[in-house]
């Protein structure tokens, strides 16, 4: 079994073309690090299988979770998710609904820790133009916030850097040893 479970939900695919860079990436770290789930598809209680997750689902109209989540949101209470490490990536208009980009980010978020689980992969808020998100803890992000709508050249090099993160985060490093000599 691979060691990290990515669960994502998507209406237009623009989370399946996040999610499809996120795999590119982390194959290049290590091939096989990832597998994929489409919330749509298969019973959320396919994460318990699986130490670290990660998890994407955009923010819709004003502070919304997408569609297939918020089908799934209270399933999640059925979850007991303690000594997970769960990083979230969202995606957002900050221009066209500055008052709530990236919630999603942490409505989940908050979900997952009320069940236990460690959040990791926070980053920052610096260079955005928002004036809330309830993805926000702090001075930070929940998660990754990316604002494919308008700045997608952007979404690349912000995936990489992330990706990286969570190598140390969820401390993948010893899986890449043999690839590192």
């Amino acid at each position: 079994m691979t060691p990290i479970g990515l669960f994502y939900g998507t209406d237009t695919g623009f989370t399946r073309i996040v999610t499809d860079l996120m795999v590119k990436e982390f194959d290049a770290v290590a091939p096989d690090l990832l597998t994929i789930h489409d919330v749509a598809d298969e019973p959320i209680a396919n994460m318990l299988a699986y130490n670290y997750l990660i998890v994407g689902c955009p923010t819709w109209n004003v502070g919304q979770l997408q569609d297939d989540w918020d089908d799934q949101f209270l399933n999640l209470d059925d979850l007991e998710l303690t000594s997970k490490k769960i990083a979230i990536f969202g995606l957002g208009d900050q221009y066209g609904y500055p008052e709530s980009f990236c919630d999603a980010i942490g409505i989940l978020g908050r979900k997952f820790i009320a069940q236990g689980a460690e959040l990791v992969g926070f980053t920052p808020t610096d260079g955005y133009e928002f004036t809330h998100s309830g993805g926000v803890a702090g001075e930070m992000f929940m998660g990754l916030a990316l604002d494919d709508e308008n700045e997608s050249e952007k979404t690349p090099g912000k995936i990489t850097d992330w990706v990286w993160q969570l190598v140390d985060e969820f401390d993948l490093v010893h899986l890449l040893e043999p690839a590192l000599a």
